[in-house]
């Protein structure tokens, strides 16, 4: 497939989010690494909040955190750049060792990752004895490893459930948890982790959104304080909200996630108009064409974990994959 795509021919699919000299600022990039790409048996996996010219450009797999993970284990090339932050690129390692896993920028963290240690949940079990403990993907591998099971913003509840227990310990999105014990019986332990994307967003948002944009629907992600999330029309995963934008159509929409997602659901929905009063994510934005390629031109920069961490994230990782 890749032999018939040129970057001018890719420029039909961004020319509504993407000025046409903007574009061909990128083109030189956009070339490159489709050739790279074919030399290399390489695939990109992209997360919904990277910018249009690498979700709709270059990348050959998009996704939000669950769809990158569940379609990580169907790549048969030898390659995977992952142009999303570093827990993405080794939970993609986790579940295809024998392939080369790259990550255009080691600086692409998360804050949510950086918020728990595998030493935290340590004592969280002393302190929770027989308590299961649910791990968002948003993790580091150690993290995982120290974990019964992951999930994703998208099957948060299922996971929990699936358990069969009163108790969980829901970990390390503080607002995740919460809203989600919002949809369970079950009893939910949250710890104080959060995004510093959607942290921001505040139910006076929504208020005013409304007030200027009268029949605006909103859509907000469940890792938004819980007041953000009562006040939208509808929450859900970033998948999730791209489904419902296909499906119910509305007329005037506002995305509360990070802002790229807007540019990447409006390319394929013209006819509905996307309020953007959106935060970004400094981690995501360091991902670029320019070292995409230069990724794949030096192999840089090579994801690896432990073999004695990766055995149990990897089990963590495929118990949800399995629900």
């Amino acid at each position: 497939m890749n032999e018939q795509i040129s970057a001018a021919s890719l420029y039909d699919r961004v020319s509504r989010v993407i000025p046409k000299a903007e574009w061909m600022g990128f083109q030189d990039d956009v070339e490159a690494i489709l050739e790279l790409k074919r030399r290399r048996n390489a695939v990109i996996l992209a997360h919904n909040y990277q910018t249009p010219e690498i979700f709709h450009g270059v990348a050959d797999i998009v996704g939000d955190s669950l769809a990158l993970a569940r379609k990580a284990m169907e790549v048969e090339a030898d390659v995977i750049v992952l142009a999303g932050v570093h827990f993405m690129a080794e939970t993609a390692k986790l579940l295809n060792p024998e392939k080369t896993v790259l990550i255009p920028d080691m600086g692409a963290g998360c804050s949510l990752a950086d918020s728990i240690t595998p030493e935290d949940i340590a004592l969280l079990r002393k302190a929770y004895p027989g308590v299961p403990v649910v791990t968002y993907v948003n993790t580091s591998a150690a993290v995982k490893a120290a974990s019964d099971i992951c999930c994703t913003s998208g099957n948060a509840r299922q996971v929990v459930e699936s358990l069969g227990v009163p108790r969980v310990l829901m970990l390390p999105d503080e607002y995740l948890a919460k809203n989600v014990a919002r949809e369970t019986n079950v009893e939910l332990i949250a710890w104080r982790g959060h995004c510093e994307v959607h942290e921001l967003f505040t139910a006076d948002d929504i208020r005013e959104l409304r007030e200027s944009h009268p029949g605006v629907t909103v859509l907000a992600h469940p890792e938004c304080p819980p007041d953000v999330v009562e006040a939208a029309d509808f929450s859900g995963s970033t998948a999730v909200m791209s489904d419902y934008v296909g499906r119910e159509r509305p007329a005037r929409v506002v995305l509360l996630t990070e802002c790229s997602m807007s540019d990447n659901v409006a390319v394929h929905h013209p006819d509905v108009e996307f309020i953007r009063p959106c935060n970004l994510c400094p981690h995501m934005k360091r991902i670029t064409l320019g070292n995409i390629r230069a990724a794949l031109e030096e192999n840089r920069h090579e994801v690896t974990v432990d073999p004695a961490i990766a055995v149990a994230a990897r089990r963590a990782v495929e118990r949800m994959l399995q629900i």
